[in-house]
């Protein structure tokens, strides 16, 4: 069974929150990091290697994760780093694999139920580079050419990808969690209290003494600490403003990757099944309102033909009918009816807001 802490490693590692993973577990140093989640009972390290996240995976090999733990097809952090490289090259072999492997060698060899170990894995990337020189040379070995098309096969056989949005069960929201909205207005409250205390402070002792010159000094100090509180202030909303902002972007740029990817495979015949979490909501622990002002992040409500070109095309993307005919066949039984429920209350919203337009 996975702990609260244990869920918000995994959920800071699924979305690529560094900061937030490195100081909770600078936090909570005696945590285990060695679990595993979902159905594929993958440990944290392993979804740092699909996600091809290497910062992550160096922070959870500096708190002991096990590179040999293995997921339900006995694969270890290794196999699924060799598959990567092999799909993106020596980039991902160099982020991924390197640290894995130096870390702990044994892992070259240990096999997964398929027999498979990253050492042969890696060990077909050598024939894959000379296939493709090969290809390119006029009058090519017919032999070779196939011994190439071979490999193809046998790689899209051991090869997994694990999909932007093939992610585990959402986990549970954390209620106590404090955000950042709630974070900056602590911070400034206190900061605001102290400073109020300082400023008191310096009242108090300027009622004490009689001296008109120790007095101006005193109240001419007092200004210059409210401008700099001000200055201060501001700098901070600032900064904040820009956080914010940042973070609307990078969930806008999720949201349409998330739905590139899986609109794009769910029109392929023999795709995987989707659950409710497969399906790229906008904000998936969010009301409707939160997912449609996520889609229409970044629009000029103010340029009336731009905003209502935005809403139409989240208004085909989301459409009942046309959703059912991209995924309805896909979808998982169990899911269907709350993915269909949740679907129509985005395009209802949506039709809404166009509608608004042009009253």
């Amino acid at each position: 069974m996975v702990s609260h802490r244990q869920a918000r490693v995994w959920r800071y590692v699924e979305e690529g929150s560094l900061l937030k993973l490195k100081s909770y577990l600078r936090k909570h140093r005696e945590l285990d990091v060695n679990f595993t989640q979902g159905k594929r009972q993958r440990s944290p390290l392993q979804l740092a290697c699909s996600l091809e996240d290497d910062a992550a995976l160096r922070l959870l090999l500096k708190h002991g994760a096990d590179v040999l733990q293995r997921d339900h097809k006995g694969d270890t952090a290794l196999h699924i780093a060799a598959n990567r490289a092999l799909k993106h090259g020596k980039t991902v072999y160099d982020d991924l694999v390197v640290p894995l492997k130096n870390i702990c060698p044994e892992a070259l060899n240990a096999p997964n139920r398929a027999g498979v170990t990253p050492r042969d894995l890696l060990n077909w990337m050598k024939p894959s580079e000379t296939a493709d020189n090969m290809s390119h040379q006029p009058g090519a070995d017919p032999e070779k050419e196939w011994v190439e098309k071979l490999f193809g096969e046998c790689e899209d056989e051991f090869c997994e990808t694990f999909g932007a949005y093939d992610a585990d069960d959402f986990l549970p929201v954390d209620e106590d969690e404090e955000d950042f909205g709630d974070w900056a207005d602590r911070i400034r409250r206190q900061y605001f209290d102290k400073k109020h205390a300082e400023a008191q402070r310096l009242a108090s002792s300027w009622k004490k003494k009689n001296s008109r010159q120790k007095r101006e000094q005193e109240a001419e100090s007092h200004k210059e600490l409210h401008e700099r509180l001000k200055r201060e202030h501001e700098e901070y909303l600032a900064r904040a403003a820009r956080k914010e902002e940042e973070s609307r972007q990078g969930k806008k740029r999720r949201y349409d990757e998330k739905c590139a990817a899986t609109f794009n495979s769910a029109s392929s015949s023999g795709g995987n099944k989707l659950s409710y979490s497969d399906i790229p909501w906008p904000a998936p622990r969010g009301t409707v309102q939160e997912m449609v002002d996520v889609m229409l992040h970044g629009v000029d409500r103010k340029a009336l033909e731009v905003f209502r070109k935005a809403i139409r095309k989240q208004q085909a993307l989301w459409h009942p009918d046309k959703f059912s005919q991209r995924c309805e066949a896909r979808l998982e039984e169990g899911d269907k009816q709350r993915i269909l429920d949740t679907v129509t209350a985005l395009s209802q919203e949506l039709n809404r807001l166009a509608q608004s337009l042009r009253t």
